[in-house]
């Protein structure tokens, strides 16, 4: 089954920079999708525009069969109107965290499914204090985001992003502001998540992590999709120059 689904997307800034050009892409349920590629290449655009955070100027984007986005007669992509239930299918990690930094923990987590989603309050609370020992922070959760280490915070950001139920989650460069010990803690609950088959689209400058544990791996390069496959065959085998030219950078 197609979680999401987005053909033929494009997305310019100031109708020059083409950051997105022509891009088709769907993920299946329980699949784990880790996007690579060199900055600037179109990555972050694109999960700005399947998260609905961006829009595109031309393209169609579907979560479950449900069209959020098409194209009108002239070719410009128009949106659904009442996209609260397409936003409920899927969660947003960002790099920088993004907690709110005056809200508890717990709050943190029980906030967006109590006043967006009206759910009974104790038992948005019961599953968040699951999530937090899951995440190793059953002890946090009356504590502050700016109370807790890069990594802590980034798991919290994590467990609100699950608190929501998704049916696909991702993950915009998730290890980016962390040092190398922290980009562990992340990266080990992240391979944990896909054990249990969340489905997931990762961009990742972790190649190792991303040969090891995605399902399929896409090398992006200036706004189009370069290459895509098997983790092995990407990244331990390229077909393309460019993406042995990306790789070459990295010690596998």
């Amino acid at each position: 089954m197609k979680v999401m689904e987005i053909q033929h997307v494009s997305k310019s800034y100031d109708n020059q920079l083409h950051v997105l050009k022509d891009i088709s892409l769907s993920v299946n349920k329980g699949e784990v999708v880790a996007i690579i590629g060199p900055s600037g290449s179109g990555k972050s655009t694109l999960l700005r525009c399947a998260t609905l955070l961006t829009h595109m100027d031309s393209g169609e984007l579907s979560y479950l069969g449900k069209k959020a986005a098409w194209n009108d007669e002239n070719g410009r992509a128009v949106y659904a109107k009442n996209l609260k239930e397409i936003r409920s299918c899927f969660g947003l990690v960002f790099q920088n965290f993004n907690l709110f930094p005056h809200y508890s923990v717990m709050k943190n987590l029980i906030d967006a499914p109590v006043s967006v989603m009206h759910r009974d309050p104790d038992q948005v609370r019961q599953e968040a204090a699951v999530l937090l020992e899951k995440m190793g922070l059953g002890d946090k959760a009356d504590t502050y985001p700016c109370q807790l280490s890069g990594g802590q915070q980034q798991r919290v950001a994590i467990a609100r992003a699950l608190a929501m139920n998704p049916q696909i989650l991702f993950f915009d460069e998730p290890t980016s502001a962390l040092d190398p010990e922290l980009t562990g803690e992340i990266l080990k609950v992240i391979r944990q998540l896909a054990q249990e088959k969340m489905t997931m689209v990762i961009v990742t400058h972790e190649m190792a992590f991303a040969r090891d544990v995605a399902d399929r791996v896409i090398f992006m390069d200036g706004g189009v999709i370069v290459e895509q496959g098997d983790p092995a065959q990407v990244i331990g085998n390229p077909k393309e120059e460019r993406t042995r030219q990306f790789l070459s950078r990295f010690s596998n």
